[in-house]
């Protein structure tokens, strides 16, 4: 693809890294075939070309309206397309550098905006805790709407408290330890049976970055960012083997961290450093499930599907891991149609878009229930508890699953 950026931002880094990445898109239109919003809408401005052309557009000094906006608003940032893309686009990227650039010359109007700074704020805040338990009490008395979105999470189990030679670290996370706190608790007694110890970064790390990315607030993110490196950085020295991450959309965040970090002189070594210990938890168990697979002494829910989030198998690019794991494990792993699919979290996706995430949850949910498993296995909070809100079927991370199996 030709370009020829405008003067305003051609020689900054941002336009050189979206140069870049636009120069290597060839208009074969292999991801529209793979793009959830254009397999629900049609329109070739809601695919990844189409928006491609947009971003372009923009770049170089072509108008900038509402509808840019739009269409931008509109995707779920999966990276489906990258998966497919046969000259390696990185789409995520130059989305986050299109959405950034329109957001600076399109306003948005008060209340949009308002709700913005408010899920910015709010999803990342100490408060976010005491809010959400104050909506599970009030569960009953909110609209259907609001309540289906409130889920009754399983109580944590207990923490391991023995002590490993080996040593990982594990964020908690901003909005998990709320919402589903069983997660972190389960994956700390795994990782015990297989002689790992899990260290609590000291201090609050908190949010990992990725909702004020993707909300549009770069620099917002990147204080984030900087505030984990900070609150890691003593594990990591004291001989932490890795950095575990249990939220897959986490996870490909922090993997990218040494990417963001990479021009700036003071932090640059420790995030890269950071990007190449961050693990997957599905990574760091997977060469171990032999070791388990003798320990499980519950068969119960034995019959389940695995939805693979988008973060998972095309932001960090582990197609396969989990569900080979789960096989090992002796899981019935029930199989579906289009598990490459978003589910339509995607984040805040679901709180933004509720119209076009909730058609995506309910096909996803189609497909995962044909088999009529006895669970729904996954591996992020907010795919867990989206496609919560729309089944009776029970949907837990994986990690609970195992934790429970092993007894």
């Amino acid at each position: 693809m030709q370009t020829h950026l405008a003067d305003w931002i051609k020689d900054t880094p941002q336009g050189r890294e979206a140069d870049a990445i636009l120069r290597t898109c060839v208009h074969c239109g292999y991801c529209t075939a793979t793009c959830p919003t254009y397999l629900l809408l049609g329109d070739e401005l809601d695919g990844p070309r189409g928006r491609i052309y947009l971003i372009k557009q923009v770049l170089e000094g072509g108008p900038v309206t509402a509808k840019t906006q739009l269409h931008l608003d509109r995707c779920l940032t999966c990276r489906a397309c990258e998966t497919t893309c046969p000259s390696g686009v990185r789409y995520g990227r130059l989305l986050d550098i299109g959405r950034e650039v329109v957001d600076e010359r399109v306003k948005r109007s008060a209340l949009p905006r308002a709700f913005r700074a408010l899920l910015r704020a709010g999803l990342t805040s100490v408060l976010f805790a005491p809010a959400y338990r104050l909506g599970q009490a009030l569960r009953s008395f909110l609209p259907a709407s609001v309540r289906q979105s409130v889920i009754v999470p399983l109580p944590p189990a207990e923490w391991p408290s023995r002590h490993h030679s080996r040593r990982v670290v594990m964020p908690e996370g901003c909005v998990q330890p709320a919402m589903l706190p069983n997660i972190n608790a389960a994956t700390a007694r795994v990782l015990d049976r297989i002689g790992i110890e899990v260290v609590r970064p000291p201090g609050r790390s908190g949010c990992c970055g990725a909702v004020r990315q993707h909300l549009g607030d770069g620099p917002g993110a990147l204080a984030e960012v900087y505030r984990n490196i900070d609150a890691w950085w003593p594990a990591i020295e004291a001989g932490a083997e890795a950095i575990v991450m249990n939220a897959s959309g986490c996870g490909v965040m922090v993997k990218d961290y040494g990417h963001m970090l990479q021009a700036d002189a003071r932090y640059a070594a420790k995030a890269a450093r950071v990007s190449a210990l961050a693990k997957d938890v599905s990574e760091v168990v997977a060469p171990l499930a032999a070791e388990l697979a003798p320990q499980m002494t519950r068969r119960g829910a034995n019959r389940v599907v695995f939805h693979p989030p988008c973060t998972l198998q095309h932001g960090q690019k582990l197609p396969g891991v989990t569900e080979e794991l789960l096989r090992t494990l002796g899981a019935e792993l029930l199989p579906f149609k289009e598990p490459h699919l978003c589910c339509g979290s995607a984040g805040t996706y679901s709180v933004l878009q509720p119209a076009l995430a909730g058609q995506l949850r309910d096909r996803k949910l189609a497909s995962l229930e044909t088999p009529r498993p006895d669970m729904i296995l996954s591996a992020n909070v907010g795919c867990i508890a989206h496609l919560a809100s729309g089944t009776r079927t029970p949907v837990r991370h994986w990690i609970e699953w195992l934790d429970a199996s092993l007894g």
